[in-house]
């Protein structure tokens, strides 16, 4: 059984023959671990460095430099086959040296190995060495774990796992144990399910290990990365077929003046030498060293450049590229949520990316307007307040601030920093008294804060609030509410429309689904945010509920932005007459939002790793050519782009930062 995730967990448990509440027992997990082998990637077919080095000397160019300097030896000239010998050796240890070091793929797969493990055994819980796990073991997870292999989970509390290391999807995505999913289902749609490399970053869970080692998906990653064969580059390629023409050249010519000398009756030991020693000198003996002198010249000027290059053919291969497939999410993005976009009553805001969101940077631009809607600051402080995640300021950069916890809480509180609004200094004099965690039935998270005595402590843009809650600022407490907005509209009463509280009106709840919408099909996460005054705490939380009568204040849009400079980059590709592709592990929407930004497009539309599925290498090189955005698909599925184009008569680039980009990397 392969598709784990279509089964329950029910299902899987009979499958692997498990018990949830026991786990195996010791002798049958030793049985398992016999048949299985241990819970490690496994080196397969990595080249010896003798057998590196012989095949530098194993080229045709080389096979005739040495051939020519046997001759040379043979007929007494030592000088020039020193010489070529001297050329030999220098070019089969430079070769050796770039491939020996670049045989590093293993080393960094296996970092994301897993020491240790907690698991169920025999009824009781462990710490085991990650080796030793077997399909069948219970394991738990909790937020910072490093999942240890694949696994079908049993349980979870609000469990999210980054799986950007297998699909380059730079959300963490949200687990759902009771679910199955159906066949063909990429790896980031498989909810049910967590794989070894990935890290959980909020939560906890419990689930059966259903795979381990090289059959886990990052193990399928490591055998491909180790058979995956390099395609020579257009460089290497002329040069053997030039070696090819010179060796029959070389032999031509011995034959010819061989022959006649022979038919005009000369010494036939003479002519023997004689031929030989043309053929010799028809061999460029000096051409490896100077492509590689070139080369290197190369290498040296793109460096001025800030381009490094670790394999010197690569020099002469980017100048033939016609073809670039790249990696979305870290590539050509930041790999890094960020808010683009507040819509409060209908008003929508464009938010500057990477800059301040404070009036004073642009007067009278969109930032000063939008912090004249009181219910700007009021949203982009409830994002950040009803919020877990910590903000570190980086050193001298103005704005700049490292986020310690989820992505997509982090974005809400850059957000409301660059505003003015810091998340520790609204804590200080907002402390939380209470909160209802997320969780993902409700699909929302509240939290409460006690208002301070003396208005003038709260920040400049939300001073206003003390003396507006509760009409005559008699509610000491605010709690904040975000999540889905559909989920927000489910409880909210009322609405923040130009600085005063509405009743929510089907119009009103029409116009918001319908921003959200907008946003969401550009391939946005999209959160509502609403608050409501309380008078006092719940004294009894089963009874009262925080999450009722609630203000809607507006949406908050995010997307992990492109790179500023890869606009750019992309138009100088197109007028150089190369092809630039996306190829990546992400929503659809959200790749074609990203490309169409950045100026990739599609003659012929996108195609979905299902798309791909269910396509032959012969289908597939009939669309390649047509289509630029491939999303929400698998590194077989890279690999297999890249083959296909590469067929179809293209040299290749490959650009990307994933474990999943690494097959298609190597063959590009």
């Amino acid at each position: 059984m392969s598709n784990w995730y279509e089964l329950s967990a029910a299902d899987t448990l009979a499958e692997l023959k498990t018990d949830a509440k026991a786990g195996l027992s010791d002798s049958e997990a030793g049985r398992r671990l016999t048949e299985y082998g241990p819970n490690e990637l496994v080196e397969r077919g990595l080249k010896s460095p003798w057998k590196i080095f012989w095949e530098q000397l194993t080229s045709t160019l080389v096979l005739v430099l040495i051939v020519a300097a046997v001759v040379s030896a043979f007929l007494g000239d030592f000088k020039d086959a020193t010489a070529i010998m001297l050329i030999v050796v220098l070019n089969a240890v430079l070769g050796f040296r770039q491939e020996y070091s670049a045989e590093k793929a293993m080393a960094a797969l296996k970092k994301l190995a897993v020491p240790v493990v907690k698991v169920r055994r025999n009824g009781s819980v462990y710490e085991i060495s990650a080796r030793e796990l077997v399909p069948g073991d219970i394991i738990m997870l909790e937020a910072g774990d490093l999942a240890p292999a694949d696994a079908r989970l049993l349980s979870s509390a609000n469990l999210r796992v980054e799986e950007a290391a297998l699909t380059g999807e730079s959300v963490p995505v949200e687990k759902a144990p009771d679910i199955t999913v159906s066949e063909g289902a990429g790896v980031g749609d498989r909810r049910n399910m967590v794989h070894m490399g990935t890290i959980v970053v909020y939560g906890h869970g419990e689930a059966v290990v259903t795979d381990t080692g090289m059959n886990t998906q990052l193990g399928r990653i490591a055998d491909m990365i180790q058979t995956v064969e390099h395609e020579p580059t257009p460089l290497q390629k002329r040069l053997d077929r030039l070696g090819k023409v010179l060796a029959a050249v070389a032999l031509a010519i011995v034959v010819v003046i061989f022959a006649l000398g022979w038919l005009r009756g000369e010494d036939l030991r003479l002519m023997f030498l004689t031929a030989v020693s043309l053929a010799v000198a028809a061999v460029p003996e000096g051409l490896p060293a100077v492509v590689t002198i070139a080369l290197s010249i190369g290498a040296q000027r793109m460096l001025r450049r800030n381009a490094l290059i670790r394999k010197l053919p690569a020099v002469e291969a980017l100048g033939s590229v016609t073809v670039i497939c790249s990696d979305k999410t870290g590539t050509l993005t930041e790999n890094q949520m960020t808010v683009t976009v507040l819509d409060v009553a209908g008003n929508r805001f464009d938010l500057p990316h990477g800059g301040a969101l404070r009036g004073e940077d642009s007067p009278g631009g969109e930032a000063a307007m939008a912090l004249e809607h009181n219910a700007v600051p009021l949203l982009l402080a409830g994002g950040a307040l009803c919020n877990d995640a910590v903000l570190e300021t980086e050193s001298a950069e103005p704005d700049s601030y490292r986020v310690v916890g989820d992505p997509t809480e982090g974005a809400l509180a850059v957000a409301a920093a660059r505003a003015g609004l810091l998340k520790a200094q609204m804590e200080e004099v907002l402390p939380r008294v209470d909160e209802e965690p997320f969780d993902s039935v409700r699909k929302r998270m509240t939290t409460v804060h006690e208002l301070p005595d003396e208005p003038s402590l709260l920040p400049e843009k939300l001073q206003w609030l003390a003396s507006s809650l509760g009409g005559n600022g008699s509610a000491p407490y605010i709690a904040f509410t975000k999540g889905a907005s559909d989920s927000l509209l489910n409880i909210a009463s009322r609405v923040w429309v130009d600085n005063v509280v509405e009743p929510m009106t089907p119009e009103n709840r029409e116009r918001i689904a319908a921003a959200n919408d907008d946003l969401a099909s550009n391939g946005m996460r999209v959160l509502g945010v609403g608050f409501r005054p309380l008078e006092a705490l719940p004294a009894d939380k089963e009874s009262e509920s925080l999450e009722e009568d609630l203000i809607f204040v507006g949406l908050v849009a995010m997307i992990d932005p492109p790179r500023p400079e890869v606009k750019g980059a992309v138009a100088t590709s197109v007028s150089a007459g190369i092809r630039p592709m996306m190829i990546t592990g992400d929503h659809p929407l959200t790749a074609q939002h990203i490309a169409e930004e950045l100026g990739i497009t599609s003659e012929k539309g996108l195609l979905t790793g299902r798309d791909l599925d269910g396509l032959s290498p012969e289908e597939l090189d009939k669309v390649v050519d047509g289509v630029s955005i491939y999303a929400r698909v698998s590194p077989e599925h890279k690999l297999d782009i890249v083959q296909a184009l590469q067929r179809k008569g293209n040299v290749v680039a490959m650009t990307g930062d994933g474990v999943n980009d690494a097959p298609a990397l190597k063959r590009a």
